[in-house]
């Protein structure tokens, strides 16, 4: 039975069924700390999350609006700052997973989200990447939220503000990054992956409804479709807990579906 979901909680669910038990979640603000709320609640109980403002391991009992919200301090196993955290990021022993956001994309996962347009004379100003990049340069994995639109999925990124697997192949680790790199880009239409050989984007996966087609028109640079499977909806059982658990008040989620 298809149950109404949004592409809000489309996108939170996809990206927290990447996760594993073991993995330590990069969370920041918005759809990146729904996923990992949800990560922690449904799909990887084990997995830990922590915040760039400091707050490792707390209970999210109550979603933070923000990474410096003071929930994200609630019930943790440690209460550090900046330095501790962002060193967390890139400990070879951990599993980490960063969740990142951004303006502009490129077949390489390489992100924008600095400004539009030339950047002494830009056409649109962004607040900047913050910790992203250090997340992209030092995590062992980078799964990324986009909306799928051409002006967001283009050739050549108007501005590099955080490193995906810059122009493919071995390019990233002759550059001197010595682990890393994007897993997946999840979209409202469906997840991209990276071929293990070329690092170049592919269509993983559809969401329920939606066709290759339609990503493909979507995209401003050529998708490999060949590949692309279809993601299962929600069941129920996560609905219910994404909804009455993680965000009952719908902060991040929005409106419910009609």
């Amino acid at each position: 039975m298809a149950h109404a979901y949004t592409s809000k909680e489309m996108m939170a669910l996809t990206a927290g069924r990447l996760v594993k038990n073991g993995d330590v979640l990069f969370a920041g603000t918005g759809l990146s700390m729904l996923a990992a709320a949800v990560a922690k609640r449904i799909h990887a109980p084990q997995s830990v999350v922590f915040f760039e403002t400091g707050g490792i391991d707390p209970a999210l009992k109550e979603l933070p609006l923000a990474v410096a919200d003071p929930r994200v301090m609630a019930g943790t196993c440690m209460n550090s700052g900046l330095l501790d955290a962002f060193s967390l990021l890139g400990h070879r022993r951990l599993r980490t997973i960063a969740f990142l956001g951004a303006a502009q994309i490129d077949p390489f996962g390489n992100i924008n989200s600095t400004c539009l347009g030339d950047y002494h004379r830009p056409k649109v100003r962004f607040p900047g990447c913050g910790g992203a990049c250090d997340a992209a340069s030092l995590a062992f994995g980078v799964i990324i939220f986009m909306q799928q639109e051409k002006k967001r999925f283009v050739e050549k990124v108007d501005y590099l503000s955080s490193v995906g697997w810059l122009k493919g192949g071995n390019s990233r680790r002759q550059a001197g990054y010595k682990r890393g790199g994007p897993i997946a880009v999840v979209t409202n239409l469906g997840v991209m992956k990276f071929d293990e050989q070329s690092r170049r984007m592919y269509l993983a996966a559809c969401y329920p409804g939606v066709s290759p087609a339609q990503v493909a028109e979507n995209t401003g640079f050529d998708l490999d479709l060949t590949r692309a499977g279809e993601s299962a909806p929600p069941s129920q059982e996560e609905l219910t807990i994404l909804r009455r658990e993680v965000d009952p008040q719908r902060l991040i989620l929005g409106p419910a579906p009609e």
